[in-house]
């Protein structure tokens, strides 16, 4: 009898050495990323620690974190197995941001400047509440349908949709919340937040300030074969640089949004493996690195703080929009941009009217077919920081459909051919949830 405990005893010993030698690695990970989800969640859309925990932060290994949320002090902290503790703060106008220990909290801190005048107009151009309107040609009944079925019944969590949205020829036609959920309810776009990105290049090249084509201004690559890279290579995700992005392990991008204090460097101090414009290579390290350039055009770190809203964000009234910056102040262009689904869906618009905004030209109108045109390497799915339906990627859309996409199914789609915008946040991918299967529905309550 002692010998077999004593080999149970051994084996339990080497079961938990195995646990830990594969996962000590990831526990800086999955602390970072509860405890940055928890400050974020709670402070800007003030959900509750518990509905944060079944909700956002569940998800395998995050989910063994555990959490604690510090209303006076503005933080969040999470840890696995009382190990690897980590901390996010939260500071008004600026979010919540996953700080190390040599981080001084103390320090003051830049705000973007914010306009939040009220426009007496129906939405989306006000703040009003959008005309009742009813299109002939809209089956109505088959709209609600398809809107309700990206739902789950109650009890179940597959489809897990949080909110879906959608706008024909400016007007709302379908709109539907989860439990918990409201059109004020602000929610994370993930890498949607990439094409927010984009779109003040788009903006600084119809001013005249700067020039896409041209070598990126990068003074660390002159002397090597980096130096040929241009802002547009970039923007198409073909620059060449090594980058690995994956969300289930320790990689590149893992390593920029939970541990790396100046995001937009990662990107770029990574060598060439390629030469540019010959290998579509995916990287949230891209977009940070284009927030890095974007500092770099501008004086003071405030005017590049305020651009972001006052030439885009304020300025086509998507007021309740955030995006959060890293540790050294920059925007984390990749993924840090929450929103109502309202104003996400307004940025689908501005694209659906190629930057016209209710008259003011926001950017060029060859800026939205540069955006929703193929990369070369893609496979027809990729064009400026976009993803595209060129290939029939979904099928049940037409092939001039573009779309913001973001993590767990984050999706803004802009269809021109319909003059319609579809919006869906939520918590399950596309191998979890057909969004076909609502594109379909949607399309299809439009009568021939």
């Amino acid at each position: 009898m002692k010998n077999i405990i004593k080999s149970i005893g051994i084996l339990l010993l080497l079961v938990l050495g195995y646990i830990g030698y594969t996962t000590y690695p990831k526990l800086d990970l999955i602390s970072g990323f509860s405890a940055k989800s928890m400050a974020s969640g709670h402070f800007i859309d003030h959900r509750s620690q518990e509905m944060i925990e079944k909700g956002d932060n569940d998800i395998d290994l995050i989910d063994l974190a555990k959490n604690e949320i510090d209303d006076n002090a503005k933080t969040a902290t999470s840890s696995v197995y009382g190990l690897k503790t980590r901390k996010a703060i939260y500071r008004e106008g600026l979010g919540a941001t996953l700080i190390n220990d040599d981080f001084d909290a103390s320090k003051p801190y830049l705000i973007p400047k914010r306009n939040f005048t009220k426009k007496n107009l129906p939405f989306p151009y006000g703040n009003n509440e959008p005309k009742d309107t009813v299109f002939a040609n809209v089956d109505y009944s088959k709209l609600t349908a398809a809107v309700n079925n990206a739902f789950d019944p109650k009890g179940q969590k597959k489809k897990r949709s949080r909110a879906v949205l959608v706008i024909y020829k400016d007007h709302i036609i379908a709109e539907k919340y989860d439990t918990g959920f409201t059109k004020n309810s602000k929610i994370l776009g993930w890498s949607m937040t990439k094409s927010i990105t984009a779109t003040l290049f788009g903006i600084l090249q119809k001013q005249g300030k700067y020039d896409i084509n041209k070598p990126a201004p990068i003074p660390e690559w002159q002397k090597d074969e980096r130096k040929k890279i241009t802002t547009n290579d970039l923007l198409h995700m073909n620059s060449g640089l090594e980058w690995e992005e994956a969300y289930d392990k320790i990689c590149d991008a893992t390593k920029m949004l939970f541990i790396a204090e100046d995001m937009g460097r990662v990107q770029l101090e990574k060598p060439a493996a390629f030469a540019p414009d010959t290998h579509w290579n995916y990287s949230s390290g891209t977009s940070n690195l284009l927030s890095y350039i974007l500092r770099k055009q501008f004086k003071t770190h405030q005017e590049y703080l305020d651009f972001w809203y006052a030439q885009l964000i304020d300025r086509i009234g998507m007021h309740s929009m955030l995006i959060e910056t890293d540790m050294v102040g920059n925007y984390v262009g990749s993924s840090y941009g929450w929103a109502t689904a309202r104003d996400w869906a307004k940025f689908g618009l501005l694209y659906l009217h190629k930057g016209n905004w209710n008259g003011d030209q926001v950017f060029d109108p060859s800026w939205a077919n540069y955006v929703s045109t193929p990369t070369k390497d893609s496979n027809e799915g990729y064009g400026a920081h976009f993803w595209l339906n060129a290939g029939g990627h979904f099928p049940a859309a037409p092939r001039d459909m573009y779309s913001c996409n973001g993590y767990q199914g984050q999706k803004v789609f802009i269809i021109p051919s319909l003059d319609l915008v579809i919006v869906r946040m939520g918590l399950s991918d596309e191998g979890k949830y057909d969004v076909n299967e609502l594109l379909a529905g949607v399309i299809g309550s439009f009568k021939k």
